[in-house]
């Protein structure tokens, strides 16, 4: 007896997705699935919209993590060999950016260079340019040319590209490059998610970011309603021990709290 059924084809770009999937489930990482009250930082970005700056909430996290990373770049450590980390100077930060691609919804990586030198403006400009951009079924990374053996990857059986991520991996300069050091991926951009969602990565620092939800948190003896960002952090324990992390966390925290760096000086256009 015949079944009625269909077949769709992959995008071209989660065939990765697998491999680092696959990849990360090796990888020493330590999850934190933390939240965050962010009611004041959104309520000062909303003023400052009414005052005509306008900024995104994902733009300022992305320059608050950049931000706080600049103290503690460890956390953002490649593990060079067993005695060595390299440590990088600059904040190199890999997203998703949904794209329309043959009537298909499809992830592309978007790398977003020295993070740290650049301000929220700057980062949500180049954001939108990716979202609007054009691209073929081919393409895998936004701004990026995508080499031959990149191409050639993509035609590889599964176990041959996987081996192509560890040799990468062994290669940090090389995986800074392509991938930099930290890794932000947002599904609360595309729905309402009533809790944390646990990912898998490859990169020493990665953040999953999910929904905000109103929550009732006791401040000061008193129950209050306040906005609280669901978040999973993902920290390579092979480059950063507990209390380092936990350092760097803490300081995280308290930024994204108290809505730091949410200033007209810090966030206008460089015209303005």
């Amino acid at each position: 007896m015949k079944t009625a059924h269909t077949f769709q084809k992959i995008p071209r770009s989660r065939i990765a997705t697998f491999d680092v999937y696959s990849i990360g489930l090796s990888k020493h990482h330590v999850s934190a699935m933390l939240e965050f009250d962010v009611t004041d930082c959104r309520r000062k970005l909303q003023e400052l919209r009414r005052n005509g700056i306008r900024v995104s909430f994902n733009a300022w996290l992305i320059k608050s993590i950049s931000h706080v990373l600049e103290e503690h770049k460890a956390a953002a450590a490649y593990l060079y060999n067993k005695r060595k980390l390299i440590i990088f100077e600059d904040i190199n930060i890999s997203m998703l950016v949904e794209k329309q691609i043959e009537g298909k919804k499809v992830p592309i990586a978007l790398l977003i260079e020295k993070t740290n030198e650049k301000s929220a403006f700057d980062i949500q400009a180049e954001i939108n340019q990716a979202k609007n951009k054009d691209l073929s079924s081919k393409e895998t990374v936004l701004h990026k040319n995508t080499p031959w053996y990149e191409n050639l990857y993509f035609s590889l059986p599964g176990f041959l590209r996987r081996s192509m991520w560890r040799i990468m991996l062994r290669n940090p300069r090389f995986a800074f490059q392509r991938m930099g050091n930290v890794v932000i991926t947002s599904v609360g951009m595309m729905g309402t998610i009533k809790g944390w969602f646990l990912h898998k990565s490859v990169h020493p620092l990665s953040f999953g970011i999910g929904s905000i939800l109103k929550k009732p948190v006791v401040i000061d003896g008193q129950v209050k309603v306040r906005e609280m960002l669901h978040m999973t952090i993902l920290c390579d324990h092979d480059v950063l021990d507990g209390a380092p992390m936990v350092r760097f966390l803490n300081e995280l925290t308290g930024y994204i709290e108290n809505g730091e760096g949410i200033r007209p000086e810090e966030l206008s256009p460089p015209d303005a």
